[in-house]
């Protein structure tokens, strides 16, 4: 039988010869498939600029079905949809700008390593009689910028520690 050829596009195998490929990778039928899978991966902006230029589907509107489906030029959305997706460009975009805030850091490392120093050389030159929890927990709160703090769904292995330690059973068995 020989070898085949499998389109992951088009979900379709063929056998597999130059002849056969040329003419299924040059065909409408693929071209559509592939325009509709690169399609998945737009910009959600790029695809409501396309559909505000697009006029409105007569035939859409009148029978609620096209014959051209997703290939008709023109639009078939709603207003509705259009709403929705409007929407979701603005919190796209909302969510770019708070994360183009979160990255942006109000002071440099070397400032936040100057204020540590200062803070470690104040608690040992202070002579307090701190219990060593005390300590930890100072410890803790010092050792962690407030930009990692800043930052939502921290794994937990960048968490700071709760303020009074982790909480481990006597029973606990691991490995």
């Amino acid at each position: 039988m020989g070898r085949r050829y499998y389109c992951d596009y088009c979900d379709r195998s063929f056998q597999d010869n130059m002849h056969n490929r040329k003419k299924h990778l040059n065909g409408v039928q693929h071209h559509r498939a592939k325009k509709a899978w690169f399609d998945h991966f737009r910009d959600t902006a790029a695809i409501l600029y396309d559909e505000q230029t697009k006029k409105p589907c007569r035939k859409f509107l009148q029978k609620g079905i096209c014959d051209f489906g997703p290939n008709c030029r023109f639009s078939h959305m709603s207003e509705e949809d259009f709403f929705h997706l409007q929407r979701q460009v603005e919190e796209e975009q909302q969510r770019r700008e708070d994360s183009k805030d979160r990255t942006k850091p109000d002071q440099t490392v070397e400032e936040w390593l100057s204020r540590r120093e200062k803070k470690q050389s104040a608690i040992s030159t202070k002579g307090d009689k701190k219990t060593e929890e005390d300590n930890e927990e100072g410890q803790a709160k010092m050792n962690v910028p407030p930009q990692l703090l800043s930052i939502p769904d921290l794994p937990p292995s960048l968490l700071p520690p709760p303020p009074g330690g982790w909480k481990v059973k006597v029973n606990t068995e691991w490995g």
